[in-house]
């Protein structure tokens, strides 16, 4: 089965957006529960790249293929996971990285969509927070993607959000989006 290329996200519309992340079904691996068999001699770097016995997987539909069997377990590892078997992989940091945003509207009534290097287009809102955890030597901020699993939010989209909320006139620096406000300033 042909992955789809990426639809080119400064051209579609937030409704456009929405309904794309609508349409994509992933696997149900919170369903599934099956043995496990090991290791998958796999690990995602903090930049996002994957690799495989450590080589760099350069195929980008292998990475997004797998990315769709990704799950987090409830003592925070990583397994990649079929009905049939489940495989430990190594995450460095989150296993994904946001590196791209769109932004429409201001305010309380701004949205905003970001990429991600598995190709999945997520939405901040109630359902997908926006955190930043201080860290001493930079604030690291995340996505909620799905089921405990988090998107790292690239530098360069990074500084985007930042000069949006910097624009924006309130008492925390932060950002609305589909009806949650997400402070950015790293204060709890």
């Amino acid at each position: 089965m042909p992955m789809e290329p990426l639809p080119d996200l400064s051209t579609l519309s937030l409704a456009d957006i929405a309904r794309l992340a609508a349409e994509k079904r992933l696997p149900p691996v919170e369903k599934w529960n099956p043995d496990h068999c090991g290791d998958s001699e796999m690990r995602i770097a903090r930049d996002g790249t994957w690799y495989h016995q450590g080589s760099p997987i350069g195929r980008e539909t292998m990475v997004r293929l797998f990315s769709t069997i990704l799950r987090r377990e409830r003592d925070g590892s990583h397994v990649l996971v079929t009905p049939v078997e489940k495989l430990d992989i190594e995450v460095e940091d989150a296993p994904f990285v946001a590196v791209e945003l769109k932004s429409e509207g201001e305010g309380r009534t701004r949205s905003l969509a970001f990429r991600l290097n598995s190709g999945d287009i997520v939405t901040a809102g109630p359902d997908h927070g926006l955190t930043v955890r201080e860290t001493p030597d930079e604030p690291h901020p995340y996505l909620h993607v799905r089921g405990g699993l988090e998107a790292l939010v690239g530098r360069s989209v990074y500084y985007e959000l930042m000069n949006l909320a910097l624009s924006e006139e309130g008492e925390r620096v932060g950002l609305w989006s589909q009806g949650a406000f997400f402070p950015l300033d790293g204060a709890a």
